[in-house]
């Protein structure tokens, strides 16, 4: 699968982390982030990330120091829907009850293992169709 992945200063390791081990899981993944510790604006790679995984449907994953700002900047685009995940049920629903396309997470909070470990169950989940209706009214908004 291609994943789009999109970080700002703040989440350089990280990033990498996660970008190896969705290598070493056979994925194709497209970075957008920064590889660079200067200081960079989130929104940019947000709504990059939010763009592409649109367009191409696809899922992304967006990454700053928090990951709130960086999964407000993904919302923004029609279509997005980006989950802040730090626990692995909440990785888990935000595929099967909400369809989310990106996740997004917060570097400051939450360690490397522990954000792979959070990427493999959004990855591995499946959406329930049982909320299609819902997830449609995400949409429409």
């Amino acid at each position: 699968m291609k994943i789009f992945i999109g970080n700002d200063h703040a989440a350089v390791e990280m990033k990498n982390k996660i970008v190896e081990f969705l290598k070493e899981q056979g994925h194709e993944v497209v970075n957008i982030g920064t590889d660079s510790n200067d200081s960079v604006d989130y929104p940019d790679f947000g709504k990059e990330v939010a763009q592409k995984v649109v367009q191409e449907n696809t899922l992304g994953i967006v990454i700053c120091g928090s990951g709130i700002g960086i999964s407000i900047a993904a919302n923004k685009v029609k279509g997005a829907r980006a989950a802040l995940c730090y626990e692995d049920q909440t990785a888990m629903l935000a595929r099967e009850h909400n369809n989310a396309n990106i996740l997004a997470l917060g570097a400051r909070f939450i360690a490397n293992e522990k954000a792979i470990r959070l990427v493999d169950i959004f990855l591995n989940a499946e959406f329930e169709e049982r909320h299609a209706n819902r997830v449609e009214k995400l949409n429409n908004q």
